[in-house]
């Protein structure tokens, strides 16, 4: 991901993950703030709330990130826009990992119910009244807001959080292609009912949504079909990964950065036949770790003894 070539600048980097804003973020909190003018004594109390939604979806977006390293993957960086945020993880390739990595975004929003409830009872017994009752006004808000986010990304909805703990659960039964096949059907149904809500409510935001989710939806059923090529096609016999065992694809489908030619470079032992470059090293399509050449080799011969 290029989150400055996507409208986007740097806000802060922390734990090893920089978190971007996107430009349109401030257009669409001027009117948020216009639209809840009127709500609060001030607008202040309005800016407020705009950005403790904001510190909710942050640290929702914080726990997918910390939870896929916990189990092995990477996470660097995470987008905040308009409709919440985004944070671009890469687990380990197996139901496992996945399942964790996406679960850990919603448990955030339940850690976070008992803290808005200590936070109320604190604050309903303070002593400056005015003030004590817009920050007790502004409290009630955001567990709302949070209790929201919690139960709608666990919509079994893809891209929803729901969604992928749902595709990860079944990836557990049925495999990785066919589970996010369902997910992404039962995605555009869900998306097409998140429309009809939305005009029922008026809602433009909750169509837009509903909109990104039947987007989402059709781009993982297009992909559940490529998945089911590559589980199709045929492996090599002669290199494994040492860290899963998985065998890669026999054919040309790994571009050569120098000459832009298509080629399998376990075919040629790690070299382009079309202008000679030799690559170094491969990441696994099944666990995403790299490994060197001569250790694809070596795992052949000596394939991990089990799956973490």
């Amino acid at each position: 991901m290029s989150a400055v070539s996507n409208g986007s600048f740097r806000l802060f980097r922390v734990l090893g993950i920089t978190v971007f804003l996107h430009w349109s973020w401030f257009i669409v909190a001027a009117w948020q703030l216009d639209q809840r003018s009127g709500v609060y004594p001030s607008l202040l109390w309005a800016g407020l709330e705009y950005l403790g939604l904001f510190l909710i979806v942050l640290l929702h977006e914080f726990g997918h990130a910390l939870g896929c390293r916990q189990v092995g993957g990477q996470a660097r960086e995470i987008l905040l826009w308009p409709l919440g945020g985004v944070a671009f993880v890469s687990p380990p390739n197996r139901p496992g990992p996945v399942l964790w990595s996406i679960a850990a975004g919603p448990l955030v929003n339940v850690a976070l119910i008992p803290v808005f409830h200590v936070a109320g009872m604190l604050v309903s017994g303070g002593s400056y009244a005015e003030m004590d009752s817009s920050l007790l006004q502004l409290i009630d808000r955001l567990a709302l807001i949070n209790t929201v986010v919690l139960i709608f990304n666990l919509l079994p909805i893809y891209p929803l959080d729901g969604g992928q703990i749902l595709r990860s659960l079944l990836w557990f039964v049925i495999g990785e292609s066919r589970s996010l096949m369902v997910a992404s059907v039962i995605g555009l149904l869900g998306g097409v009912a998140i429309i009809g809500l939305a005009l029922w409510l008026q809602s433009i935001w909750i169509g837009i949504m509903a909109l990104f989710a039947i987007f989402q939806s059709w781009r993982g059923l297009q992909g559940s079909r490529l998945l089911s090529r590559y589980e199709r096609a045929p492996r090599h016999t002669h290199v494994a990964c040492p860290s899963c065992g998985g065998r890669p694809i026999r054919g040309d489908f790994w571009t050569c950065a120098s000459c832009q030619q298509a080629f399998d470079p376990f075919e040629h032992h790690g070299r382009c036949p079309h202008c000679g470059v030799r690559y170094t090293g491969f990441n696994c399509a099944d666990c995403r770790t790299p490994h060197a050449y001569e250790e694809w080799e070596a795992g052949a011969a000596h394939p991990p003894q089990g799956r973490a």
